[in-house]
């Protein structure tokens, strides 16, 4: 009788593979299933109800009152951050990041727009990978029923207070922790307006050439009863758009050709969020949609995706028109507004969770292997692939990832401590990833390979 062992090896050489959707290691990092642990509601109901009692967030109300207005919330932002920076030996700075911009449709004068950043640096900043970056982002600022209306009350509870309370609560939570990479949690003004924090954020990146590996924005995602009453706590919703604008010309048709065309940065940063959850959440699903946004709708990860970074966005599964975008008031019996009572702060806290086990995951794991090749230099029954090896020490290896092109997750993983490898399968009819693995299971985003010979 054949044993298991020489089963499986035998059906892997006649390349029969298990094609069950996220038949993917489970081996879990203790340390940061503890982060998930410590996400606590309580904390993010605390936050939440701190930013309400701002009155109005409109990003052009008063800068001065000590009590009201954007200005008196960035600096208690700023104040909560630098809190959790006394945890960080020295490791977390904070910075109110201001951008003058020019007037607009929504911007009667030229505005001084100002971002509340942390960034939680690794403890040897010199050592391989530790200037990768994750990019944890919630907007602050809030609106009423009138964009320009800068005076009546605009709560934000859940748009996007829940965002921003997101974002500090993971900063609470991963301050005292060190990293191999670093990590900026940033509250963004100026969303209501235009998305103007994020883009003056994105363009200093991308001009400075920050090493960002994913952002993860978080807008509305707080609330669990939607507008038609149905009430869905099981999974948020992750936004991902494959294609980017540089990928036009020689670039898209290489794309198009080889089947990549929902493969982008920001859609492997997804699939990688949707593995993640069902390790550390399990009761909890991140899943995807295959858009940049909602319709008629835009967030904060956009300037970032549109300038070639892998960024997705955090959105709640059902939606409450009345609780959002609107002054506090009834109609009948019918009430109106952006308060903390409809929101679902256990639902916040799973997305919390995700958010937290996602990050961790990526400052914890090694750098995307680089160097990714598919050997394509004749017609071959097998797929060759080949990368570059890591320069981390803690490297134990690489798990090789292939799904059917029709596949929209990952099926199937196999692991090899070389940098080579050949799988009994034609890469005409599968899709392939590289990641990295340390000795603690962690693993990196996903490398897409291109042909080479």
């Amino acid at each position: 009788m054949m044993k298991k062992g020489s089963f499986c090896v035998f059906m892997l050489l006649v390349g029969i593979c298990f094609l069950v959707p996220g038949l993917l290691s489970q081996q879990k990092n203790e340390e940061i299933a503890s982060i998930v642990k410590e996400i606590s509601a309580d904390s993010l109901r605390q936050t939440v109800e701190r930013l309400v009692a701002f009155g109005t967030r409109h990003t052009l109300s008063d800068t001065n009152s000590p009590t009201r207005g954007i200005g008196a919330a960035r600096r208690w932002i700023g104040a909560e951050f630098t809190r959790f920076a006394a945890d960080a030996g020295g490791r977390m700075t904070v910075t109110f990041h201001g951008t003058v911009v020019p007037k607009s449709a929504r911007v009667p004068a030229p505005a001084n727009i100002v971002n509340v950043v942390a960034t939680l640096y690794p403890k040897d900043r010199n050592a391989p990978g530790a200037d990768r970056l994750i990019l944890i982002t919630g907007h602050y600022d809030s609106r009423a029923s009138d964009v320009m209306d800068i005076v009546s009350d605009a709560p934000g509870a859940n748009d996007d207070g829940s965002g921003t309370a997101l974002v500090l609560e993971l900063a609470r939570v991963l301050s005292h922790r060190t990293f191999d990479a670093t990590i900026m949690f940033a509250a963004l003004a100026g969303e209501e307006q235009g998305l103007l924090g994020a883009t003056a954020l994105a363009d200093e990146a991308f001009a400075k050439g920050w090493k960002i590996e994913a952002v993860l924005n978080n807008d509305i995602v707080g609330n669990s009863m939607g507008g038609d009453g149905t009430v869905e706590r099981s999974y948020v919703r992750v936004f991902s758009q494959s294609l980017s604008p540089s990928d036009t010309g020689a670039a898209l048709r290489q794309r198009v050709m080889l089947g990549l065309e929902y493969d982008g940065a920001s859609r492997t940063l997804a699939r990688y969020v949707t593995e993640i959850a069902r390790r550390y959440v399990p009761s909890f699903e991140a899943l995807m949609v295959y858009r940049l946004d909602r319709f008629l709708r835009g967030g904060d990860h956009r300037p970032f995706h549109g300038r070639g970074f892998a960024a997705v966005r955090f959105s709640v599964a059902r939606e409450h028109f009345d609780q959002q975008h609107q002054n506090i008031r009834m109609e009948g019996d019918r009430e109106y507004g952006d308060l903390p009572q409809f929101m679902d702060f256990e639902y916040c806290a799973n997305v919390a969770r995700v958010n937290a086990a996602t990050a961790a995951s990526l400052v914890s794991a090694p750098s995307p292997p680089t160097g990714v090749r598919m050997r394509s230099s004749g017609l071959e029954y097998t797929t060759t692939l080949s990368w570059n090896k890591n320069s981390e020490r803690d490297v134990d290896g690489y798990r090789i990832l292939y799904r059917p092109t029709t596949s929209n997750l990952w099926d199937v993983s196999t692991t090899v401590q070389d940098t080579t490898i050949t799988l009994p399968h034609s890469k005409d009819d599968f899709l392939f990833g590289v990641q990295a693995v340390d000795t603690a299971g962690n693993i990196s985003l996903p490398s897409i390979p291109l042909p080479g010979r």
